[in-house]
């Protein structure tokens, strides 16, 4: 039986790094302040110590640079782990993101394929500054060649970290730092992988099907625990990937159900609860017994401090949305 060890998802991924780098040494690691620092949030603390400076790379604050020299590294046959201290500072990278990273294979007609997993810490809840709480994974979401992935619990942080730097193509790694030390869970110490595009059930009910992901798998939990003590029955989906979403689970639960509500922190318009309403209509308009309810950001730049409870979907709000599609 393998040993576990109890750890927040900050130091998960710090364990995932750490235990794909020991198994091979094409994987590497580069980004701001990275190195001898340990990275903004400590996720790369003891890496440079480890594997040294050509493993655990600092580089200068130029967001195109990291992630341009990680597309070339990869080309070259590398697995680079480039991080992006915030998600909100990977727009200056967006070009070689979206022109290069996303499409290097198709564009070299399969002689070429990029295995790199590109990191950030995102969302919000922490009272941080501007340009440092946003959660715009839609945009990544929408571009051909990109898998997105988002863990919520300790032991999938690891996993889909690992299945992630051993995949082939690239990946958008988005981890939810208000969750980062929030909680503990057991991880095995060993390598694992939990895999890219399958969602998991984190609670069986019967009434209604709530899709969530990341940082609001938490207060969506919370207010299904609620509504059981008013007899309404939730089954919470973690999607974990929200590109490729998990199409069939998706499906079923709603079939199940006949009622849907999806929660995420990202506004509105164009979120991915637009997307996954979409497959609802696409696939399974005959079971369907309500309206699919949205709890989700506002369409309005996010807020900064005292707002930021309001902006969050809350459990209360959750709480709300649920009872609304349930009693349609």
């Amino acid at each position: 039986m393998s040993e576990t060890q109890n750890l927040t998802v900050v130091q998960a991924v710090r364990d995932g790094l750490y235990t794909e780098m020991r198994e091979d040494d094409d994987v590497l690691v580069l980004g701001q302040d990275v190195g001898k620092n340990g990275g903004v949030f400590r996720a790369t603390e003891g890496l440079f110590d480890e594997f040294g400076g050509d493993r655990v790379v600092d580089t200068p604050l130029a967001e195109s640079g990291i992630v341009g020299a990680a597309v070339g590294m990869a080309a070259m046959g590398l697995r680079p782990v480039p991080e992006i201290q915030f998600s909100g500072f990977m727009y200056p990278g967006f070009d070689q993101i979206v022109s290069h990273m996303a499409r290097f294979r198709t564009r070299s007609r399969g002689r070429f394929n990029l295995p790199m997993t590109l990191r950030a810490p995102y969302g919000g809840g922490i009272r941080a500054p501007e340009h440092h709480s946003e959660s715009k994974e839609a945009f990544y979401a929408h571009e051909a060649g990109l898998k997105v992935v988002i863990p919520s619990t300790p032991y999938d942080a690891k996993g889909l970290l690992a299945a992630s730097i051993r995949d082939p193509d690239p990946v958008i790694f988005l981890e939810p730092k208000l969750i980062y030390r929030a909680f503990r869970g057991e991880v095995p110490e060993e390598p694992y992988t939990v895999p890219i595009g399958e969602a998991t059930t984190r609670r069986e009910g019967g009434d209604v099907a709530v899709f969530t992901y990341g940082a609001m798998t938490r207060p969506t939990l919370e207010a299904a625990e609620s509504l059981a003590e008013e007899g309404i029955d939730c089954e919470v989906v973690d999607l974990r990937t929200v590109s490729p979403l998990d199409r069939e689970a998706i499906v079923e639960a709603f079939e199940a159900t006949g009622r849907a509500v999806v929660v995420h922190e990202a506004p509105k318009t164009g979120g991915l609860a637009a997307e996954i309403t979409a497959i609802i209509q696409e696939e399974s308009l005959l079971y369907q017994e309500a309206p699919v309810k949205r709890v989700t950001g506002f369409d309005v730049p996010y807020p900064l401090y005292a707002l930021e409870d309001y902006y969050l979907p809350t459990a209360a709000r959750i709480e709300e949305g649920i009872t609304e599609a349930v009693e349609f």
